[in-house]
């Protein structure tokens, strides 16, 4: 997969940081909580592959942790680099690298974390199954691997990416078009749905509830959706047996069933 057909997730990411605020923030720190299944990462080294916009990388901070994040996007390692001026703590260690997952030394540099992090990225390398082996390593024993990974509906996922693809073969100043016009007919779709079942059709509750779930914004949500390449997927026993038969035991999953969206997966690595 060239660089000229890949998704500019940075740029992206630098547009929702004018949306960011402390209630997101404290939206990503609970949502992390959940999820890990800990109150606290005070004394604890946290390593987030592919951080995005630093949000997550911002939540582990404020719960104690030391922070290495990691990003292949240089716009993205800037919008890190912001988000931690504006709002990381000057005594906690955050420590921003650019690179990427599939740099065998750049991996092997940093060490390992008792909470390695990479929601919804390792699909978008142009080699997932290379990158999740690569995160897993980095994994201390008696430490947590938390990732999100495409859910693959068959055909349907087959369509997305020849959604994206349309994208990103477009010209820059016609993309807004097209994420209007399919995010506008899946809108309706769900508009619809609602309709039927008697609830608001208006999608305003579904966008706070993503705001609430992960303090993300449903727009650029989006954007990264309709646009994101490289484009992988997999079904939950793709992630889990390959995991399990590494030494890795599952402790919680979270999937979307036979629908679209990330499939939550998180792994602990037991003392051997």
């Amino acid at each position: 997969m060239t660089r000229e057909a890949r998704f500019a997730f940075g740029e992206n990411w630098q547009s929702f940081l004018v949306e960011l605020d402390e209630d997101r923030i404290d939206q990503a720190v609970t949502s992390l909580q959940q999820l890990l299944g800990l109150e606290t990462l005070e004394g604890k080294r946290f390593m987030d592959l592919g951080c995005g916009s630093g949000l997550f990388s911002l939540a582990a901070q404020r719960l104690g942790a030391e922070v290495i994040s990691i990003d292949y996007d240089k716009a993205s390692v800037a919008c890190s680099q912001e988000l931690r001026e504006r709002f990381g703590s000057k005594s906690k260690q955050w420590d921003i690298k650019e690179g990427s997952v599939l740099d065998a030394g750049l991996m092997q540099s940093l060490g390992h974390a008792d909470v390695v992090y990479s929601w919804g990225v390792l699909h978008h390398t142009g080699s997932m199954d290379q990158a999740i082996s690569m995160a897993a390593e980095r994994t201390r024993q008696e430490g947590l691997f938390c990732l999100a990974i495409y859910n693959d509906q068959g055909g349907a996922s087959r369509r997305w990416l020849r959604i994206k693809q349309i994208y990103n073969a477009m010209p820059a100043w016609s993309r807004l078009f097209w994420v209007i016009s399919v995010a506008g007919l899946y809108e309706c779709k769900f508009a619809l749905a609602r309709l039927i079942r008697f609830k608001n059709p208006l999608p305003f509750h579904d966008w706070q509830a993503k705001r609430q779930d992960r303090g993300m914004s449903a727009w650029h949500d989006w954007v990264d959706w309709i646009g994101g390449l490289p484009f992988e997927v997999a079904r939950p026993e793709d992630i889990v047996v390959p995991l399990r038969q590494r030494g890795f035991v599952l402790e919680n999953m979270k999937t979307v069933a036979n629908g679209w969206g990330c499939n939550e997966y998180v792994f602990s690595k037991p003392q051997l």
